[in-house]
């Protein structure tokens, strides 16, 4: 893994937005991963399938479904991701919506960088609903 010589510190010193593009990745490979596993095959049926899952909206309902059992390091994260300011503007999407799919994109980045790979399964597989 590359990120095997980070210490927490250099993670909590992570730019948000890095550490949400990361997330995002990550999140779009787990989802990748539901489909095929799903038995969703035709290239152009995954992607179709995959662009339900990740947008704005679908990620605010994802992060939705788990906010309750979020640890406080986690909402932190969250929170973290909400308040990010970014210099992009969101294309399909409100402004509310946007801001809490960069929350759960830092949250699975975090998640993912801090080697929690077993939380970050049990989080996605309830988002995703697996």
């Amino acid at each position: 893994m590359f990120f095997k010589d980070l210490s927490i510190k250099d993670i909590a010193d992570m730019p948000v937005l890095s550490i949400a593009y990361i997330g995002d990745a990550v999140y779009d490979l787990y989802v990748r991963e539901h489909l095929i596993v799903k038995g969703c095959f035709k290239p152009l049926d995954l992607h179709k399938m995959a662009v339900t899952y990740v947008n704005a909206k679908s990620q605010k309902q994802s992060l939705m479904k788990i906010i309750d059992i979020l640890s406080e390091k986690e909402l932190n994260c969250v929170q973290r991701g909400r308040n990010a300011k970014s210099k992009s503007k969101p294309k399909n999407a409100d402004a509310a919506d946007y801001s809490y799919a960069t929350a759960l994109e830092v949250l699975v980045g975090y998640l993912y960088i801090n080697k929690e790979y077993e939380r970050l399964d049990y989080l996605l597989g309830i988002m995703l609903d697996i």
